[in-house]
């Protein structure tokens, strides 16, 4: 429910950056909701139900190669932004562009990036997006400030080049802002050191879908013995795995260290949580 909460409040603020400070200066947002926004511009057709037709045939994609839960996401985040889009009032809240794009870039991370957060999408070059950093660690905002570079060309010829250049401000905000909210391209590597090697190791085993090697260590101090456990998380997991450490052994020794890069096999498609 939880979950559910959040993705509808994060469509609802993108629906607000997009009528009260995007669309009034003909500055675009990313990928399919700015092809949507164009056409809203120059035909008489809603944005809002654009974005949901445009949006269709992507999400049938990511229901075939990301998974049921995703896609019922997904459509719930699509369906109440086009409801918001449809529902809020086009008006502008400044009368400067360049503010407008900066401000309503940052309220489109924030929405984007809450609903990224709950494994869903808001549609569109999203959805291609996820597809691509499952299998790289792509970090997602820079990902999809690249892929957007379309929408910035196509805004230059069919609306004007003011506002592409001010669209391509917006983007590179929204990425940014994405990037600083949706952190699953983060790796984590966990030391553990514990006298339950074995009962932790299973309940990693058991929970996770990562490997876990395990070595013999002794205490300096106590020369007991223990076990060493290393694993390497994203950095989603780790509201997780604390809470499973914790159970086993409450005295543990955990050293979580920020993973600049993991080669070989690291499973980057999560299960549905």
């Amino acid at each position: 429910m939880q979950r559910i909460f959040i993705i509808i409040i994060g469509s609802i603020i993108i629906g607000f950056a997009y009528n009260l400070f995007l669309i009034p200066h003909k500055v675009l947002s990313s990928g399919i909701s700015g092809i949507a926004m164009i056409i809203g511009i120059l035909t008489p057709f809603n944005t809002g139900l654009m974005n949901f037709l445009l949006n269709f045939p992507l999400v049938v994609i990511g229901f075939m190669k990301l998974g049921k839960r995703f896609v019922a996401y997904t459509l719930l985040s699509i369906v109440v932004l086009s409801v918001a889009l449809y529902i809020i009032p086009i008006k502008a809240v400044s009368t400067d562009p360049i503010l407008s794009a900066v401000f309503g870039g940052v309220l489109t991370g924030i929405g984007v990036g809450l609903v990224f957060r709950q494994s869903a999408s808001t549609g569109g070059f999203d959805i291609i997006a996820m597809l691509l950093t499952n299998k790289r660690d792509f970090p997602l905002g820079a990902l999809l400030s690249a892929m957007n570079a379309v929408v910035v060309f196509v805004s230059g010829f069919f609306v004007n080049w003011d506002a592409a250049l001010y669209t391509m401000l917006s983007i590179f905000v929204t990425g940014k802002v994405v990037d600083a909210i949706h952190t699953s391209h983060i790796k984590l590597t966990l030391m553990i050191i514990t006298s339950k090697g074995e009962e932790m190791k299973q309940k990693l085993l058991t929970n996770l879908v990562r490997g876990v090697t395990v070595m013999d260590g002794e205490g300096a101090y106590s020369s007991q013995s223990r076990k060493i456990l290393m694993t390497v998380i994203s950095r989603y997991e780790l509201v997780d795995v604390k809470p499973l450490i914790h159970e086993v052994d409450p005295n543990a020794f955990v050293n979580i260290t920020e993973t600049v890069e993991v080669v070989g096999l690291f499973r980057r498609d999560m299960p549905d949580r």
